[in-house]
Formats: structure tokens, sequence, C-alpha cells
């Protein structure tokens, strides 16, 4: 984008003392000042990569958060272990490619994606959506993120607690790809890897009691976003048909 490279531009050459906070815009501001800064010619050899504006360090957050998690994941989370928040991670960047969002809230929501489990670094389940959300806050400034970003962050992490409750676009995405193998083929392996992690924790009986709670879970969940709606949601209802039928003939 012309705003982004400009923007570095000023960054790197030091033009203006104090630039970087003139230049943290607010969301909403964003495609106003791409229209001004559009309007004049600057230097573009300073392209920010990986997606990230200059002023958010999104690499830095990310080796530091997956080096966290590599650390201190239990090896008895055999669901919500590094692997889940690496797919969340993809799918989540899909879903902003087909949803349309912003290069600003396509970091954002990676983010998320990468912290949105981070509270299981307390080896629990119950409330990890809020102790990952006291990470967020203690960790993401050293990096750049600004109040408002770092509170719209929580809010896609908030939004996956169980029952999902997103009330923005960011947030809808974020929640479809965390839940996003209830529609795709390998919906089976992955709900078997919940039921061992599960049981380890003792949060769950048998396999009769996991598959009446599967069914119970698929009948109440879903799918937000318009590409996940098409995709992923005709899939996830035959698979909820499938254990129908096996539970039925549970006597």
């Amino acid at each position: 984008m012309i705003f982004n490279s400009a923007q570095n531009w000023l960054l790197r050459e030091n033009i203006f003392p104090g630039i970087q906070q003139v230049l943290r815009k607010p969301a909403f501001l964003g495609c106003a000042l791409t229209n001004i800064f559009s309007q004049a010619a600057f230097p573009t050899s300073f392209e920010p990569t990986d997606d990230c504006p200059p002023y958010m360090d999104y690499r830095a957050a990310k080796q530091f958060i997956l080096a966290k998690l590599r650390a201190e994941l239990s090896d008895q989370l055999s669901y919500h272990g590094l692997h889940h928040t690496l797919d969340v991670l993809k799918m989540a960047t899909e879903l902003c490619a087909s949803e349309g969002v912003s290069e600003h809230d396509r970091v954002l929501v990676k983010t998320a994606a990468l912290f949105h489990d981070a509270g299981f670094v307390k080896n629990k389940h119950a409330g990890h959506e809020a102790e990952g959300c006291i990470l967020v806050r203690e960790s993401l400034p050293r990096f750049g993120y600004s109040a408002v970003d770092i509170e719209c962050i929580c809010g896609m992490i908030m939004a996956t607690k169980i029952p999902q409750s997103p009330s923005n676009l960011l947030e809808e995405i974020l929640c479809d790809a965390d839940l996003d193998y209830l529609g795709r083929e390998d919906f089976f392996s992955i709900g078997e890897t919940l039921f061992e992690e599960l049981q380890a924790y003792h949060l769950i009986g048998d396999e009769q009691t996991w598959n009446r709670l599967q069914v119970s879970f698929l009948n109440a969940h879903r799918f937000h976003t318009r590409t996940n709606k098409t995709l992923r949601e005709p899939v996830k209802r035959r698979y909820l048909e499938d254990l129908q039928d096996l539970v039925a003939t549970y006597a």
C-alpha cells in the first residue's frame, strides 16, 4: 500500500521526530489517510513484509508466543497443543483473504489466532480465554501494539469461548477458524484427539458419552462467516447425521 510505503520511509529516514506517534492511526482513519497519502509520490523500497505495518512487530510477537507455547504447554493437550494454534492461524489467514479483511486487521486476526489458546500454559481448561487475554495485555505492548488493537485482539479471543459470541467480522473469523475442523474431512481424527484430552483431564467419561456430547455440540453450533457457511456448514451437517445415527444405536 502507498500509505505503508510512505509511513515506513518516514520512520526509517527519521524525517520528523515523533512521526511514529502521528502515524499510529486508528483503524477507522485508515481509508482516509490512505487517500491523502496516495496523492503524493513516496519511495517504495521499504515495503513492509509479512503483512505487518512497521509499528506492530508481528513477527517478533509470533516468535515470542510460539516459543512460549512450545516450552510450556502440557503434553496432555492432545487437541489444544501447538498444532491447533498453527491450524487456527492458517485457517484465520485464509478466511481473512476470502472475507476481504484489510491489511491492518489481518495482522490483528493473526495475532489473536496465535494467542487465542495461550491461556492453556496454565494447564487448565476453565477460563483459558481470560488467561490468554492477561498474557496479551502483558506482552503485546512491547511489540508495538496499541491499546486499541490489544483490546480488539482480546475481544476476538473472548468471542471463542463456548458458546461462541462474535459481535463483528474479525471475531467471526477467529471463531470459525477455531472450529474449522467441524466441517473438514479430518473431523473424526481431530475429534479423537479432543476426546483423548478430555479423558486425560477427567472431563468426560466413555465414548458413548463423548458421541452424545458431539451431537449436542454440533446441533448448537453455527458457522458465522459467509465463507464457512458455504464451505463448512454442509459438511458439518453430514457428520451430525452420521453421529445421530450412531447414537441412536445406543441402549
